[in-house]
């Protein structure tokens, strides 16, 4: 289960910086900001199996 949910945020967090990249390019603040937010569950996430890693051992 955790392997997927660091898979699963690691997809968040490049699909959000792609997504952040694009808004960029072309001038969608919008696309921008759901890109970051993307990247923020991403980390936020990663962060939570970290946590998790560590209680374990």
């Amino acid at each position: 289960m955790a392997k997927e949910e660091k898979a699963r945020a690691k997809k968040e967090q490049i699909k959000g910086k792609a997504k952040e990249a694009m808004g960029r390019m072309v001038g969608n603040e919008r696309m921008t900001a759901e890109g970051k937010t993307e990247q923020r569950k991403g980390d936020a996430r990663q962060a939570k199996e970290k946590g998790k890693d560590t209680f374990k051992h």
